[in-house]
């Protein structure tokens, strides 16, 4: 990895503590907030029940055919993993982004509801792999230790990596490295960052964006609707692919900050002014009160609502892949058909 020039300097927002702040000043949810979901509304009978499993589409990918990534110039590769996990090919390099491929994170705690796309040991080459924070659910370390090698991530992350890669690359809000030839640049999110009781904020969250010869790619990370949707579509005004959460948003009362629904996740895309978009952080693990399986039929009747093309608007089954690039996302299937099909 190497740094190319910085265009814009950008004061990183800090409280006086020296913690990180969102654009709008905002931190982590109180200490009162979390025990109101976590405890209190649960013994009060208040908070949404429904199943912790539910059916999710999986595809097996060709797992062959991943082996290579696409040339400099051809359309980018893009497979979904499960939840906010993805392998992205491009330009002859092979990222991997928020990957926990484990059957369990968080210590043990939560396990997931589908099998991830691929496999650690399926995977390719990896040329970098991109944490857009520090929570359990997107810095898995034990997968990290199996992956190794270099990592790109946001300032104050390093700590959390210590034995997990060989190189770990931290950016602040709009700054960009250099992996082989693609550039990527990390951009701001709304959402907050914490491992254990004294770190709330001392490591920086945001999403990332991906420029190769032929493609844009954006992978907004983990992020409530914010302005700063906008001023990334504004900096990157051709992104032909819009990687959006679209779950973990029930109770609203208290998710809405840090996480979007379906219906905020198509303004978001529509504010990014991207080509297309492809909806993730939803089915893989059970973390809020909605179904594991409401989201997509949320985003498809908000896509419908406002007449957009439904393959503008889109989700895919863990382990499908497509391709973007050149004058649009196109749509082209890398997956056999679903299992149990």
């Amino acid at each position: 990895m190497t740094d190319p020039e910085q265009k814009r300097p950008f004061r990183q927002p800090r409280n006086a503590a020296g913690r990180f702040l969102n654009l709008d000043g905002s931190g982590p949810a109180s200490l009162g907030r979390v025990l109101r979901w976590a405890a209190l509304d649960r013994l009060a009978g208040r908070r949404r029940v429904s199943p912790r499993r539910a059916a999710v589409p999986r595809r097996e990918p060709d797992r062959a055919g991943l082996l290579v990534p696409p040339p400099r110039g051809a359309a980018a590769r893009v497979l979904w993993l499960g939840h906010a996990s993805f392998l992205v090919e491009i330009d002859g390099v092979s990222l991997l982004i928020d990957p926990a491929l484990r059957e369990t994170i968080a210590g043990g705690r939560i396990r997931r509801n589908v099998a991830p796309g691929l496999l650690i040991r399926d995977l390719p080459r990896i040329d970098a792999t991109l944490l857009s924070h520090a929570h359990y659910d997107h810095l898995d370390v034990p997968t990290l230790e199996e992956i190794r090698g270099p990592m790109v991530t946001g300032l104050g992350v390093k700590r959390y990596l210590r034995n997990a890669g060989q190189t770990v690359r931290e950016l602040g809000w709009w700054e960009s490295t250099l992996v082989g030839t693609v550039r990527v640049s990390f951009v701001p999110a709304q959402h907050w960052s914490r491992r254990g009781l004294l770190d709330a904020n001392a490591a920086l969250w945001g999403g990332f964006v991906i420029e190769g010869q032929s493609a844009c790619l954006y992978h907004a990370g983990d992020t409530g609707l914010f302005d700063g949707f906008r001023e990334i579509g504004r900096r990157f005004p051709a992104i032909h692919l819009a990687l959006l959460p679209i779950g973990a948003y029930d109770p609203p009362w208290f998710m809405e900050p840090q996480h979007m629904n379906p219906e905020q996740a198509v303004r978001a895309f529509l504010d990014l002014g991207a080509r297309a978009m492809v909806g993730m952080h939803w089915g893989t693990f059970k973390l809020t009160d909605e179904p594991l399986d409401e989201p997509p039929s949320r985003l498809a009747a908000e896509r419908e609502r406002l007449g957009l093309a439904a393959e503008r608007v889109r989700v895919l089954a863990v382990g499908e892949a497509v391709e973007a690039g050149g004058a649009f996302a196109s749509w082209d299937r890398l997956a056999a058909a679903p299992e149990g099909s």
